[in-house]
């Protein structure tokens, strides 16, 4: 293991949608991929199980509002979940909305690149950003 300070403890890992004192709700700065966006524990834990079970399902609850404001907002073929944390052991979750036409599909984001994406469409999805920042904020606030 590194001895090296946590990525996710000394910087917030993207642009700050939500906070709270659990967790924090970011957008990735990810040119091929807009809409990325990550669920992190404020916490420096590296597991879910390393929380109690009410932190554990209010972490969950706002990874299924991230999902599901991608899926009203910029309409993807499909969302992927994923809480590797190999790299940073900080718990947090990757929620990335995919398209049929993004760079890697069918292969995961971190995958062999399939192809060059159009450069309109992923414009198109960017200028959608604004409307999902305001449905995962209001989605969290009312949870």
């Amino acid at each position: 293991m590194s001895s090296s300070p946590c990525a996710l403890c000394a910087a917030d890992g993207g642009e700050v949608i939500f906070r709270d004192d659990l967790l924090r709700v970011v957008l990735v700065d990810e040119p091929d991929y807009p809409g990325f966006v990550r669920v992190i524990a404020n916490a420096h834990v590296r597991e879910m199980t390393d929380l109690p079970r009410a932190p554990q399902q209010r972490l969950l609850e706002a990874v299924f509002v991230v999902e599901q404001a991608q899926r009203q907002v910029l309409a993807p073929h499909k969302i992927n979940l994923a809480s590797l944390g190999n790299m940073t052991p900080h718990l947090h979750w990757h929620v990335i909305p995919r398209f049929a036409d993004d760079a890697n599909f069918p292969e995961a984001v971190w995958g062999k690149r399939q192809r060059e994406p159009d450069r309109q469409r992923l414009a198109e999805r960017r200028a959608r950003l604004g409307a999902l920042r305001a449905a995962i904020a209001a989605g969290l606030v009312a949870a």
